[in-house]
């Protein structure tokens, strides 16, 4: 819906500031897909870039497996990166966001935090990443209410998983992941880190 979109963005731009660039990515069976960049800064002045979907919340998400599909109602969703600015080629990350975004509606995928996203290669060369674990939303930009019977659109961060990582997540959980990376101070916006260690 046309009318989602615009205030998903509405709200990007009121929450981030205003884009520097946009591309847009279309798939067979699938609608338009645009990935938003937005320059950003950390509490120490260091640069980041977040990178944000645009088009996945035009439909809500639905169980492949469900036997009455409500066209209205189901969880709404856009997908959240963000990696320090200048140390990788991240901008080549938009395709495989993008392909992120569209897996609801090509695949019958239901994103949901704690969910496991593989790319099935780097989300930007050479970077040590093929896949992310969705977190919580709520933290940098807040569910987006829709008129009822709609539900909201929530943002998803994506906090992308070294193989070891994601092999050791599909064994413990995402709450030990995230634990494991707490627990080391891990900078989860470095695009060139190194995997947690995950044996004590």
């Amino acid at each position: 819906m046309a009318h989602v979109l615009q205030l998903v963005e509405a709200r990007l731009r009121t929450t981030l500031g205003e884009p520097d660039a946009r591309a847009a990515v279309t798939f067979l069976g699938a609608d338009r897909i645009e990935v938003l960049r937005f320059p950003a800064s950390d509490g120490d002045g260091n640069g980041l870039v977040r990178y944000v979907t645009l088009g996945m919340s035009a439909a809500p998400m639905t169980d492949p497996t469900a036997t009455v599909v409500d066209p209205g109602r189901g969880p709404r969703a856009e997908l959240v990166l963000t990696v320090r600015a200048g140390l990788a080629d991240t901008d080549k990350v938009l395709r495989p966001l993008a392909v992120l975004a569209a897996s609801p509606q090509v695949e019958g995928v239901v994103v949901a935090p704690g969910a496991s996203l593989d790319v099935g290669e780097p989300l930007w060369p050479r970077a040590p990443f093929t896949s992310v674990l969705v977190g919580e939303p709520g933290g940098l930009v807040e569910d987006l209410e829709l008129d009822p019977p709609m539900d909201p659109v929530r943002f998803l961060p994506l906090l992308p998983m070294t193989p070891n990582e994601a092999a050791w997540k599909r064994v413990h959980g995402a709450a030990a992941l995230q634990e494991r990376w707490l627990a080391n101070g891990t900078d989860l916006r470095d695009p060139r880190r190194a995997s947690v260690p995950l044996t004590d």
